[in-house]
């Protein structure tokens, strides 16, 4: 009996760090996504009859809803937000995008 709730004990705690960790990388990939389409965004804008305009035609156009299991508590804003996957959270600032290169989330 000792021994079934010793491996019990270390296997739920295993169990915890494995969601944290699945969480993380929802977060890295959710960032992944949000910075692909904002290049998409502002490639687009780019070859445009009218060319690059401003950041904030972009960030008006962005989709930012990059999951069902993802949460945005602060956010999302021209500046940034703080993003939720279960366990796991991220604030991210968002570089503003120029003439010369796309925004960037961080």
């Amino acid at each position: 009996m000792i021994i079934l709730g010793v491996l019990g004990s270390v296997s739920v705690k295993k169990y915890d760090n494995f969601t944290h960790t699945a969480s993380e990388q929802i977060l890295t990939t959710a960032v992944y996504e949000l910075n692909t389409r904002e290049k998409l965004l502002w490639v687009d804008m780019k070859i445009s009859i009218d060319g690059y305009t401003k950041d904030d035609d972009i960030y008006t156009a962005l989709d930012t809803n990059v999951g069902s299991r993802l949460k945005w508590t602060s956010g999302p804003n021209i500046g940034g937000g703080t993003l939720h996957c279960e366990s796991a959270s991220r604030v991210l600032t968002r570089t503003p995008s120029s003439i010369i290169e796309a925004a960037k989330w961080q």
